[in-house]
């Protein structure tokens, strides 16, 4: 359980359903934790009080509004001896998740900004805190198996969800921007990744829920944790190598 022993990671977006799980992950490998969200009381209840006691002098939970440029700017410039970051956040307005007809041009707009646009501002800032400080930095960002494949709308039929057409502009806009970053540095020790999951349980419809597991291998939707591996993987020094990559986790579901 040290594959991360002695390493610190900003986590960002730590109070959602993966961000929380990619801290618990962290700090049972060894790794140290600056947990960041719009609300660190909130996004300090996701933890128990046993997990808070048991790592206080290595989880710090810290407010960050990914889209607040000057406070973005400020966090990197006072955050010291980290090793890497991931980025979980999920930036959205209220109109997200409206179907294809019904999605206005600023909302579309809008949306893109928020979450591609504050991974862009992540990932400048973690470039420029490993230009001041350069030593080994991987920074891993979540993207989405609707970044590579288009949609099976399909699976969304007798239900009220929708894949939302800014899901699938921004994820696939990240794998990009990923390559970009990592080639634009251009150090073997700034690496850029990013993992790809497939859908996770969230209180999904049993009517999703089945037509989703007929196009995987079996396992149809994923536990946050089912993700955490790859993503201690990417952090971890045994992936000193892998620069601009997108790990797909998905039993089978893009095949």
């Amino acid at each position: 359980m040290s594959l991360l022993k002695h390493k610190k990671f900003v986590v960002a977006g730590a109070g959602g359903l993966l961000g929380a799980e990619l801290v618990r992950s962290i700090l049972q490998f060894g790794g140290a934790v600056i947990a960041t969200d719009l609300n660190s009381d909130r996004m300090a209840s996701c933890f128990t009080d046993e997990l808070r006691q048991t790592h206080n002098e290595t989880l710090v939970f810290k407010n960050l509004d990914l889209n607040d440029e000057q406070a973005v700017k400020r966090f990197f410039s006072r955050v010291t001896d980290i090793d890497g970051a991931v980025n979980a956040s999920y930036p959205k307005n209220r109109a997200y998740g409206n179907h294809f007809f019904d999605v206005k041009l600023s909302d579309f707009n809008e949306n893109v900004a928020l979450h591609l646009g504050s991974a862009f501002l992540f990932m400048q800032e973690a470039a420029r805190y490993f230009k001041s400080n350069p030593k080994s930095f991987s920074l891993v960002n979540i993207a989405s198996i609707y970044g590579v494949c288009t949609p099976d709308f399909s699976i969304y039929s007798e239900t009220s969800m929708t894949m939302p057409v800014e899901y699938a502009a921004i994820k696939s806009g990240l794998l990009h921007l990923n390559r970009y970053v990592a080639n634009y540095v251009a150090d073997s020790r700034f690496r850029v990744n990013s993992v790809s999951p497939g859908g996770l349980l969230n209180d999904q419809s049993a009517t999703f829920l089945e037509k989703y597991s007929s196009k995987t291998h079996g396992a149809g939707m994923l536990d946050a944790s089912d993700i955490s591996g790859a993503v201690r993987f990417l952090l971890s020094d045994h992936s000193k190598h892998i620069t601009g990559q997108n790990l797909i986790i998905d039993d089978g579901f893009t095949l």
